[in-house]
């Protein structure tokens, strides 16, 4: 299963290096139980002419680029073995590859169950490049009514992207990764200061541009304490 992870994450990576602009977004409707839906999508439609030219060619900058075929059989695949993990139900895949939006979805009986689908991929990226990255991405509490969005920033991010081409590096220079989380109950505060409460006071949003991820300057970590709404 995390081997045919890594390769829709690579085949979409494909994409975004040979792409103008990019952006990635994480949403989670989080129930009181802590229970809930997840949708993780990837939106290159900024580029959507640049890209519909690229994919007829075999190759770019070095890169073999994926083809429709290979792009929807590795969603399909992904889909597949994601359906044997444990807690997670009702996994679905929409690909719009006219726009090059690509997005999955799935219910968890406990948002901990998320941190199944990843923890297993790094702990072996932080064995093989003595990193320390999180290995799990997601923890509620019912009773203290707090949600939080784990992230411990690792300079080998920036490492990473030095290594990258010069004409690679320009894609993230508009990319945005964007986290929406909705709840049941009334979002009292956030650790986060780039975040934002939504009017309704049941939603959080936040927008992190690409280089300050990367650099360290901002980062998607954020702790939600929420209020009972009754």
């Amino acid at each position: 299963m995390l081997k045919r992870i890594v390769s829709f994450f690579s085949l979409c990576l494909l994409l975004i290096l040979n792409s103008s602009c990019f952006d990635i977004l994480e949403e989670i409707n989080l129930n009181k139980d802590g229970s809930g839906t997840m949708v993780f999508t990837i939106n290159m439609s900024k580029s959507k002419t640049k890209l519909a030219s690229m994919m007829l060619l075999d190759s770019i900058n070095g890169y073999k680029i994926p083809s429709e075929d290979d792009i929807a059989l590795a969603l399909n695949d992904v889909v597949a073995h994601l359906k044997k993990a444990k807690g997670i139900s009702n996994i679905e895949q929409r690909k719009d590859l006219e726009n090059y939006i690509f997005s999955v979805s799935c219910d968890f009986d406990a948002i901990g169950s998320l941190n199944g689908l990843t923890s297993k991929l790094i702990q072996d990226q932080n064995k093989r490049e003595n990193t320390n990255f999180e290995t799990s991405n997601f923890a509620y509490s019912p009773s203290e009514m707090v949600f939080e969005r784990k992230f411990t920033y690792d300079p080998s991010i920036k490492k990473s992207f030095d290594h990258l081409k010069k004409e690679d590096k320009k894609v993230f220079q508009d990319a945005s990764f964007t986290a929406i989380y909705r709840f049941e109950d009334l979002v009292g505060n956030t650790s986060n200061t780039a975040a934002k409460i939504a009017p309704s006071k049941k939603a959080v949003m936040l927008r992190v541009d690409a280089m300050s991820f990367i650099f360290g300057q901002k980062t998607i970590q954020n702790k939600i304490k929420l209020i009972n709404s009754k």
